[in-house]
């Protein structure tokens, strides 16, 4: 199909869901996949927990990776078919409005919306000792902590403001960097700087330890705190060509490049070790793995690499959240809708839900500097409220089509799909169990959030002042197939 007459069918298609197309459609396959994988940020992930895995079950935490992943794959490929039949910016929340009806989501993108915003917090605060190395300075006092967190929000947020081709460009870069600092150094330890066997990834460190099971659920997170960010990809659909077919593409293809990326990344500081008991008790285990591989030069040059994922990392979660806003206030549903909704005539991005995207996180980091002992569990409740809004889509999904929905996109599963959706429901019961059951601090982050939500949902009632299409998922798709 010639481009003209794709982004005629993307207009038409968009036009039949009730939205004229107001964003600008520049980005291809690869930029959404470059998009997708920067959120999910494999090297910020290993860097951030690779020395919890490894003290915790030993390298057989790397199995989570591959447990993970295939789980996430489960879960993408049911949001593949809800984005394909509706390709609308904002992700989660228009794909539980066309499912589940207005109140149901409300309540999940007013969650997700959260975790989002405080994951943004918690890339920035990771990536600020990241900046304080490449700079030069010596001690990293909580002042400059702040300093530099913000710094890379406001980074961030500029180079977001130059538009979608430039948000491309940007995360194309991004992905890039990610690769050489994941896939490219896993290998070149691999084959360089091995020094234990493929073996000890069936071993853990607590000798004596009969029931291995508790161990190893122990280390779920670093296959858990991983695999998100490919939904980022249905968050710019309105700005992606042929997005119906394009967008569930992306979506897969960033968990498989991911998974790929995080196992070579992993496997190769465990595999370059020359003591793993040791390293295991390490407070900073990577650096000390590559500053004996490559020495203090290649170790800088490493984390100008490390800094550049952060930054493509926040770029794309500032720019994946903001559609969500734009997508939640254009539907009337947001305090400030009007203003929210608005998009640049210029850039054609929604620059005022950017600054939204930009200042929370900035008030967070700041009271993150008032008190440090905040930076975990607003972490904590990021990752479990992102896993419940995917556990929202995929049970509404399950939901319709136990009342007949077959979904009518490009872009569908088939038969296969009752069982798949099954399966991801699955997944994902076992992984909020993980993440939020031993987790108080996750199970207060998700009350406080929805309790807040479910108050303005019911006092403030933004569903009777929004008049977009919901709950119709059968009904598009019956109306999609009588038109083929």
């Amino acid at each position: 199909m010639a481009t003209s007459d794709k982004a005629q069918s993307d207009k038409e298609h968009l036009s039949a869901l009730g939205y004229e197309g107001s964003y600008h459609r520049s980005m291809s396959v690869w930029s959404a996949l470059a998009l997708g994988f920067t959120y999910l940020s494999p090297l910020v992930a290993i860097y951030a927990l690779f020395g919890l895995g490894l003290a915790t079950a030993g390298p057989s935490a790397i199995w989570w990776i591959v447990i993970v992943g295939a789980g996430q794959m489960l879960v993408a490929l049911v949001m593949g078919e809800v984005v394909s039949q509706f390709p609308i910016a904002g992700g989660i929340y228009p794909w539980m409005r066309r499912l589940a009806g207005k109140r149901s989501a409300w309540l999940t993108a007013w969650i997700y919306a959260w975790a989002m915003l405080v994951t943004i917090t918690s890339v920035a605060e990771f990536g600020a000792p990241f900046l304080a190395t490449v700079f030069g300075i010596g001690e990293l006092t909580p002042e400059v902590n702040l300093a530099l967190s913000i710094g890379l929000l406001l980074l961030a947020l500029l180079l977001n403001m130059g538009g979608t081709k430039l948000l491309g460009r940007i995360a194309r870069i991004g992905l890039a960097a990610e690769l050489v600092g994941v896939v490219g150094m896993g290998l070149y330890l691999l084959v360089f700087h091995r020094h234990n066997d493929f073996s000890v990834f069936f071993s853990v460190f607590q000798g004596g330890i009969t029931d291995w099971g508790p161990i190893f659920l122990g280390a779920a997170l670093v296959g858990l705190f991983m695999f998100y960010g490919f939904e980022a990809c249905g968050d710019v659909a309105e700005e992606v060509t042929d997005a119906a077919r394009e967008v569930p593409k992306a979506m897969y293809l960033t968990i498989l490049v991911g998974g790929v990326s995080a196992l070579a990344s992993f496997s190769g500081y465990v595999l370059a070790a020359p003591d793993l008991e040791a390293l295991a008790a390490d407070p900073a285990p990577i650096p000390t793995v590559l500053t004996a591989a490559i020495g203090e030069g290649g170790m800088r040059v490493f984390l100008i690499v490390a800094v550049m994922a952060f930054i493509s990392c926040v770029l794309s979660l500032q720019a994946a959240a903001s559609r969500l806003l734009h997508s939640f206030a254009r539907d009337k549903m947001l305090p400030a809708s009007a203003w929210l909704g608005k998009i640049s005539e210029r850039s054609k991005v929604p620059t005022n839900a950017l600054l939204v995207a930009s200042i929370v996180p900035m008030i967070l980091c700041i009271v993150i500097y008032g008190d440090p002992t905040t930076l975990l569990p607003i972490t904590d409740f990021a990752v479990a409220g992102i896993y419940v809004a995917f556990q929202a889509v995929v049970l509404a999904a399950l939901w319709n089509r136990f009342r007949g929905w077959k979904p009518a996109g490009p872009w569908n599963l088939g038969g296969a799909g009752l069982i798949i959706n099954i399966g991801a429901l699955a997944y994902g019961i076992f992984a909020l169990y993980q993440l939020v059951v031993p987790d108080a601090l996750a199970q207060g982050g998700i009350a406080i959030v929805l309790g807040s939500g479910a108050l303005y949902l019911f006092i403030a009632r933004p569903d009777r002042r929004s008049n977009a299409p919901f709950s119709d998922a059968i009904a598009v798709a019956n109306k999609m197939r009588a038109s083929k």
